[in-house]
């Protein structure tokens, strides 16, 4: 096991993995921006180091820099956490080159599935049911509109890299599409280097599921179930649960199964999460995601497990602590990204935090980093906190996450609370039936 260990990020996802890693007795090393001195997981780690200016390309970007912390406190792995340097796969290369343990799976993986072409194409190699699409990249105007009417319009050209919505547009008639290709490869180009896009279906009112996989470096697989996040807004996840209420037993099996295989097959090693969209009973997949979610509390709350804590032990030798059969779902949980942003326009609220109150009582769970007196910085994402709620039932569960968000209080910055309090009444979420739209036409509503 390791003795000291460095968290390459930030937020509540740094002050999240320095407590897994105190609970496991092993030292910690934050790294931190000039903006971020002050921050809680700097403030609570073994040893801190400052790696840049305020501008995260500076400092949580600078791969020199954070592989100098290690060598300068004796660091001898790194765990990246999500977003940031999660998912590169040179990081990861240069970490391993380094003699240094880098926390997640191997450059290889996180390259193959960082190229949404190639992802596609492996895991239809796998047995992984894909959305219909074109096979590889795009760029004749003709081709794109052969492949469209094959597979029938609308369709949605996406980036083959990247991802969050950049580089993401809907055709919806054969005048639409070169319009359509035009801007998804410009904003591919601007937001991550690579102007490649692709065709698939657009599917109309799909959900979102994921399915959370992980693997260990002596063959054993397992998946802990799906996690349902149909609750987004600018393809930005909102709010997520499991399971997912769209979902029947043998659906939930059908697919943990198809996933676990293809997983195993492909050799992967540690955590990671292959998302799909759902429609009509069939999944689609659509990506996987190479590292820690920011929605894995859901999981660990109805499974009773540590997915931190299981990443350090996979990335250090040794077997998973479970095996398929002993993980049993319990309950319901609900996650809620709580951001300091304006509740109706979104646009972010960065400054001091007056006041903070985190909810707590049965069942509540509060990921976040601030404190009373903390400045929220601009830099960086807007995410805040995480309210996790944990019930018996999904009723249960929406009941606690009402009460829970009534006692979340943040003051000096506006925060996206309010926005919880109302989805939380809607009849549509009580009853669990929304898709990946409903959101974006519920806040178009409220804005009439």
């Amino acid at each position: 096991m390791f003795n000291k260990i460095l968290i390459a990020n930030r937020g509540e996802i740094a002050l999240r993995i320095l407590r897994a890693c105190r609970e496991m007795d092993i030292k910690t090393v934050a790294v931190h921006s000039t903006a971020d001195v002050d921050a809680m997981h700097v403030r609570l780690a073994d040893e801190s180091v400052c790696v840049g200016p305020n501008a995260a390309a500076q400092s949580y970007l600078n791969i020199p820099a954070i592989i100098t912390a290690c060598e300068l406190t004796g660091a001898e792995a790194i765990h990246p956490g999500y977003g940031f340097l999660s998912e590169n796969a040179n990081f990861a290369q240069i970490v391993a080159e380094h003699g240094l343990t880098f926390i997640g799976p191997t450059a290889e993986h996180i390259r193959l599935m960082g190229d949404k072409i190639a992802a596609k194409d492996t895991m239809r190699r796998l047995g992984v049911p894909c959305v219909p699409g074109s096979d590889g990249a795009v760029t004749d105007p003709k081709k794109a509109l052969k492949v469209a009417d094959e597979i029938g319009f609308p369709v949605l050209v996406k980036a083959a890299s990247g991802g969050g919505g950049r580089g993401m547009k809907v055709a919806a008639t054969r005048d639409d599409l070169a319009e359509a290709m035009s801007t998804a490869r410009a904003e591919a180009k601007a937001a991550f280097g690579d102007d490649s896009v692709y065709l698939e279906k657009y599917l109309s009112l799909p959900r979102h599921i994921e399915v959370q996989v992980v693997a260990d470096s002596h063959g054993n697989v397992v998946h802990l179930g799906e996690r349902d996040c149909s609750l987004q807004r600018r393809h930005q996840k909102v709010l997520e649960e499991a399971p997912s209420p769209a979902l029947t037993q043998a659906q939930r099996d059908e697919i943990g199964e198809i996933v676990v295989a293809a997983v195993k097959e492909m050799g992967y090693l540690g955590v990671g999460t292959i998302e799909f969209l759902y429609e009509g009973g069939r999944f689609y997949f659509i990506e996987m995601n190479t590292r820690l979610q920011v929605e894995h509390p859901v999981t660990e709350a109805i499974y009773s497990v540590d997915l931190v804590r299981e990443q350090i032990r996979i990335a250090s030798g040794e077997k998973l602590s479970f095996k398929q059969k002993d993980l049993v779902a319990r309950g319901h949980a609900i996650e809620c990204r709580i951001n300091a942003e304006n509740p109706r326009t979104f646009a972010p609220s960065p400054g001091e935090v007056k006041s903070f109150h985190a909810p707590g009582g049965l069942g509540v769970r509060m990921d976040s980093a601030i404190y009373n007196g903390y400045r929220i910085p601009p830099y960086y994402d807007s995410l805040i906190g995480k309210l996790i709620v944990h019930g018996e039932n999904r009723q249960e569960c929406v009941m606690r996450m009402r009460r829970a968000i009534a006692e979340t209080v943040v003051d000096g910055v506006e925060s996206t609370t309010l926005l919880f309090h109302k989805i939380g009444v809607d009849p549509d979420f009580v009853n669990g039936d929304y898709h990946i739209h409903w959101l974006e036409r519920w806040l178009a509503q409220m804005d009439d």
